[in-house]
């Protein structure tokens, strides 16, 4: 009887100390070095430009890394820092049709951004992401702009999480 006790006391015990974590969002983080993130705001330096484009880019990557780390944004001198400006923003032409008019048109977006991990050696970089959509050259660049813009900003803010807060 004693022995049945001490085994279940054991197995409860060994339960209880054993824990496995798994993330999914793809973030390698030490929270006991890193606690804080400045992101700076990425200017839209594109020659065309969009105005509400800077708003939802800065606002999506923001939400990115406070809803997928336990990092708080920082003003000034944060552990890590990221910082950029949208360098391109254009319209071009595709599946050129017989009449020599552009059946698709292809928006891109290029963001440019300085990443530095003030806490963790070897991490800092320079990168330029980009993503693009086409949309039928049928359709008025004004009505499709914003969902484009929306999925655009969602690819290109996943490849900077990525490449910042993974450790591949």
């Amino acid at each position: 009887m004693k022995f049945r006790q001490f085994v279940f006391l054991a197995s409860f015990i060994a339960l209880v100390a054993c824990s496995i974590s798994y993330k999914f969002n793809g973030a390698s983080i030490d929270y006991e070095k890193t606690k804080t993130i400045q992101i700076d705001r990425f200017i839209n330096q594109a020659p065309l430009v969009y105005p509400p484009l800077e708003q939802a880019f800065n606002d999506a990557l923001q939400d990115k890394f406070i809803q997928n780390t336990r990092l708080r944004l920082a003003k000034n001198n944060g552990d890590m820092e990221l910082a950029g400006e949208i360098m391109g923003y254009q319209l071009t032409p595709m599946a050129v049709q017989e009449d020599a008019f552009a059946s698709e048109t292809r928006l891109t977006m290029t963001v440019r951004i300085r990443f530095k991990n003030n806490k963790v050696e070897g991490k800092d970089q320079e990168a330029t992401f980009s993503a693009y959509r086409n949309f039928d050259s049928s359709q008025m660049l004004t009505d499709v702009q914003d969902q484009l813009i929306s999925e655009m900003n969602k690819d290109i803010v996943d490849q900077i999480f990525n490449a910042t807060m993974a450790d591949w």
